[in-house]
Order: C-alpha cells, then structure tokens, then sequence
C-alpha cells in the first residue's frame, strides 16, 4: 500500500474539483486531485454551456477571485450572448457555448501544467480520521493518502444510478463506476445522504436535422469576455449559431401516453428532480395547458456533428424517445447517437455545513459542487473555490473566507445553502439577490479584486489594472456631477439640438450633464461630445458611467439598506451559546438554532422559522454577555 501526504486532497475532478485543486495549489498547498479517469476531467456531464441568468455573474466572480472557469469559456467559446442584453446591467447575465471537447483539454491542460498539483487516478473509498479530525482518504486502489484537509466535490457519483425508461445502471455518469463505497462510509460517519434527480436529453446526429425549419440564434457580433483577463474574443474564433425549434401537440401525446414508463412518474425514482431545469415530462405534468415547449439545438463542438436539444431532457424509454424527438419540426428524420437519462444521486444537506463550507462534523473535511444539492457548473464552480480558499486558510490558522450577500452571488448562494438548506437542487438566479443593483456582472472585478489580490490569486499588474479602470470611472462621473452646460451657450445650443432630435426636453437653465444623462432616452455617447474633454474609453468603462448615474437613487437606496443590517452581520454567536437559557425563545427555536448553529445574528435571522422577536431577544443576551465579559476583564486588571 502507498502512502502519500498532501496539505489538500480533493475528490473528484468536475467544475467543483477542479477550481478547488487550482486554487489550492495556487496559494502554495500541496494538493492532489483524486479523478477515476484522467481524461475526463473537465468534462461537461450536461449541456455544452457556461453561464447564463444569475449563473454569468457567478463566473465573473469566481475569475476575479482566481479560477478558471471563465478563461476556459472565452478559449473555447463558440457562441457568446449577453443574455436580458435591452434591460438593466442588474439582471444581464454572460452566457457562451463551449466546444465540449477542447473544453475538457483546456481544462486538463490547465490542471497537468499547475505547479503544487498532483493527479491521482484512482476513487476515493473512505474518508479517513484522526481523533476527529480528517487525516486523508484510503483509495479503491489501495492507496493512503494522508492530508490535512479533504475537499469532496463528488458530482452525481454518490451511489448514481441512470434510468433509461426501466432500464437501471449503477453510474456517477454514462461509462463511469458510481461512488458506492464512499457513500457508506460518509453514512457510517454520521451523514445523511439524501437523493436529487437530475437528467439530460438524446444527443442528435447534427447531419440528419433540418435546420431550414427552425428559427436561427446566432453570437453577438461583438462578444463579451467572461474573464477581465481576455482583452476580446479573436475575431478569427470559430463561432457557430444554435437553432430553435418547438415541440409540439403530437410530442406532448406521445410522452402523456407513455408517462407510465417514465421512471419519475413510474414509482421507480423517489428523488427530488430540478424545479428549474425540469425534464419534459415535467414540463408536461406541470404546464398541461402550454402548447408547446422551446427546443434550443446546441452544437456540441467545431469537429462533430453531435447537437444537445436543450429543453427535452428526458428519462423515457429509447423507443419513446425516438417517436418524441420526430415529432418535432426539423427534426422528423434524425438519428439519435445516445438516448436521454435521468440520474438519481446522493448529496448530503448543505446545512452540515459551515458558511466557509467546512463540515461541522469533522475539521478539515470540506464539500463542494452538487454534492451540497446544487445544479449547474457555474454553483459548483464557485463552491469548489471558495473550499480551496478556505482549505488553505484553514491550514494556515488563518480567519476563513466567507463572501456577505452584500458583496457577491457567491456570497448568497452559499448562504442560502449552508443557512436555509435545500429540499430540491437549487440553481441560482438573479432574483434570489436582493442587492443586485449593487453586486452586478460588469462590477465583478471592483467587488472582489481585494480578495483575489490578497490571496495571492491576482498579480499586481492585474490588480493595478482594475483599480485603475474604476479610477477613470470615478473621475467621469466626478466631472458629469460637476459640468453645468448653460442653455444660451454654443454648446447649450447644440446640446438641445441632440436633445430635440432624441425626443428629449431642451433645457432651459444651467443643467449639470449627470441630471440629462438621467433621462432614459440619453445615452453617454449623446453628451460626450460637451464633456469639454471628449473621452475614448471602452465600452466596459462607459456602461458602468452610465449605469451608476441613470440608478444612482436606486443604489443608494441599496447601499443603504445594506448598512442598516450590517451590524446583525457583524455580530458573532458563541459556539458553545446555550440557546436553552435564554428566555423568551420558544424550543421550536432553540431547535432551529441549535440544529443551523448560526455564526453570526445576521445569519440566525435568515433561518426559516426563527422570528424578528426571537433575533431581538438574542441580540439583547448576546449584548448583556458582551457587557458581563468586559465587566469581569476590568475586574481581573
């Protein structure tokens, strides 16, 4: 038997996996990635995308703070759409399709090449202890590798099981062995593993589809990078349009008549499936009044001529499947290459965990990714980083990393988790964040440059390069608050002329240039021109000009309410507080507390069942604590 001894070992080499060993090894940890297969790490078990609603902003974040996922997308992008592009920068989210296989090869490149990083080929069979601490893992190959912290970022492996109709297979994903072993063991150690379903759709054989019925979606002209890294997309990038389609009434009778065989409404799965990303069949059941579902015709690459039919995903027999799938228009004569499946796979509850995605179980053992109840590559990802980070603080003594839901969508979807649980896989969307004026997509890079600096993740050229970027801003819109333009001077005169011709009222007094970038019709480039100075700056920069004036009552509004529950966030509960001495808490409450086990008062507040009288009555106990421990300080000097 070999053994090995790492700072970090991490389990499992999907989104979570990968951004965790990165990151690690990245702030000087001597890590290892435990993968079944090597020449599938980075693959992307779903559908060939990254980003979309809520999920774009999720990406900026996790390249800001170091990752990879986002330089990885603009690689090998082959479409790019700024998604909600004619609203506000609130709810605009980054989306692109990747080319599935150099995804994969970038990403293996990536994790081959990093320095502190070890590759193990092998599955992890246990978790192993030291006086209840982790102290490493025992392999199926019978390696010990002893650590002092363990990421498991597992995916769908926890005893995954496929179902094609009422066909069943033990898998973590199609051709690989699920995590049995490991599963036994988390539940010999105290876990509960609970199941989710999720599942995908029939890949379709791109030469048979008739692409002349469908309505064409082709990349923005000029794509936008998800990585402050990426200056632009090459123009002499590949890119490829996707195509849509709809089902239609003959689809919808041929999966009712067959609902039977379907394993979700067979009795065959009893786990909970993806409310957000649902599976035809649900779609069906759910929305029986619809007529017709979208159909999105992914390409899966530049060198093949598969496509993911977004949309149909679907658990039903192969005979089925193929009646469905030609039942669509365009798609009458097409060859399925791989039926569709639903996957049912253990997670353990997220509330096992601590806000900086430790176990309270057992020190040193971290979870990530969809092991915690989430969907998606972009949830995983940031999971995954965050984990690493803290592993590597964790090792060091250091004070662990947790992100406010002030500050970052990382920050509210490991809160929500860790805080509210889930009782079906959660995917994040921009309505779940209530500052969303304030934490956007463009201002990824302001937000949490500072912590990637600091970590060791960001180089000081980068890091200069942000600060600098959001001086020009400051300074424009400085010099917009400070310009008046007087209506009887020349540039007055031509000012109201743009104005006119824009649908704009004249104006008739000295009026500063930020108060008529305010109206909804101007735009910055209509006044640039009577800055005094006109500015080329890059889109990027102009965006943000605009988008701080326009909404700046809104902000600060937000701003505003973010400092008057600041100081519930920064209140810290004790870890051994004894919530049964405190009166006035009903023991339903106390329950609660004591099952979340909250850190601070601003997180206790967010726990489903725990009152706004319950949060004061803590908040007075916690304030009489503090005055009695000063009391006794001063007494003892």
């Amino acid at each position: 038997m070999s053994k090995l001894i790492f700072d970090c070992i991490v389990i499992g080499a999907g989104h979570a996996g990968i951004e965790a060993a990165l990151v690690a090894s990245r702030m000087g940890a001597q890590a290892a990635l435990v993968t079944i297969r090597r020449d599938t790490i980075g693959e992307m078990s779903c559908n060939p995308a990254v980003g979309g609603v809520g999920k774009g902003q999720l990406v900026k974040e996790i390249d800001v703070l170091g990752g990879e996922i986002g330089l990885a997308s603009d690689r090998t992008g082959i479409q790019f759409r700024q998604l909600n592009a004619s609203k506000g920068q609130a709810v605009r989210s980054s989306r692109c399709q990747s080319d599935r296989k150099l995804y994969r090869l970038y990403m293996q490149d990536v994790v081959m090449h990093q320095d502190n990083l070890t590759v193990i080929e092998d599955m992890a069979d246990e978790i192993l202890l030291r006086g209840g601490q982790v102290a490493g893992i025992k392999t199926a190959g019978g390696m010990s590798l002893q650590a002092k912290t363990v990421i498991l970022a597992a995916g769908t492996f926890l005893n995954g099981r496929i179902h094609i109709g009422t066909k069943i297979f033990s898998a973590g994903r199609v051709h690989e062995p699920a995590s049995i072993k490991l599963t036994e063991n988390l539940v010999n150690l105290g876990f509960p593993v609970w199941y989710f379903k999720t599942g995908t759709p029939p890949r379709l054989d791109g030469r048979t589809i008739d692409f002349k019925r469908m309505e064409i979606q082709n990349s923005d002209v000029t794509p936008v990078p998800f990585s402050f890294k990426t200056q632009g997309i090459p123009k002499d990038q590949e890119l490829r349009p996707c195509y849509i389609t709809f089902t239609t009434e003959e689809t919808h009778d041929i999966i009712r008549a067959n609902f039977h065989r379907s394993p979700m409404y067979s009795g065959q799965i009893n786990a909970t499936g993806v409310r957000y990303c649902p599976s035809i069949e649900d779609k069906l059941k759910k929305f029986p009044d619809k007529g017709r579902h979208h159909v999105f015709l992914e390409p899966e690459g530049l060198d093949t001529d598969l496509y993911y039919p977004n949309g149909i995903s679907t658990g039903l027999p192969e005979d089925v499947q193929e009646k469905m799938v030609h039942s669509i228009p365009g798609l009458e004569k097409t060859v399925i290459t791989r039926p569709g499946y639903s996957i049912e796979h253990g997670m353990i509850p997220p509330t096992e965990l601590t806000p900086y995605l430790e176990t309270k179980r057992i020190q040193g053992l971290f979870f990530a990714g969809q092991v915690n109840g989430t969907t998606g590559y972009e949830e995983a990802a940031a999971q995954g980083i965050m984990a690493g980070i803290n592993a590597v603080l964790k090792i060091r003594r250091q004070k662990p990393f947790i992100l406010g839901r002030d500050e970052a969508y990382i920050g509210v979807l490991i809160d929500d988790l860790v805080t509210k649980g889930t009782e079906e896989p959660y995917r994040m969307f921009t309505s779940r964040v209530e500052y969303r004026l304030v934490i956007r997509e463009d201002n990824a890079d302001k937000r949490l440059a500072r912590y990637g600096y600091k970590f060791g993740l960001l180089n000081k050229k980068d890091y200069d390069k942000i600060l600098a970027k959001y001086e020009i801003i400051e300074s424009e819109i400085a010099h917009l608050k400070g310009k008046r333009i007087h209506p009887s001077s020349l540039d007055g005169k031509q000012l109201n002329d743009v104005l006119l011709q824009n649908k704009s009222r004249p104006i008739r007094q000295p009026t500063l240039l930020s108060d008529i970038l305010k109206r909804p019709e101007i735009t910055y480039s209509m006044i640039a021109p009577f800055n005094g100075q006109l500015k080329e700056h890059a889109a990027s920069v102009i965006e943000q000009v605009e988008y701080e004036i326009k909404y700046e009552g809104f902000i600060q509004r937000q701003k505003t309410d973010i400092h008057k529950l600041r100081h519930i966030e920064n209140i810290k509960i004790p870890k051994d507080l004894d919530y049964g001495k405190i009166q006035g808490l009903s023991i339903e409450i106390q329950q609660k507390l004591r099952h979340f086990a909250p850190l601070t008062l601003g997180q206790a507040h967010r726990i489903s069942g725990v009152t706004p009288a319950a949060i004061s009555i803590l908040m007075v106990y916690l304030k009489k604590m503090s005055m009695e421990r000063k009391r006794n300080v001063s007494k003892r000097a």
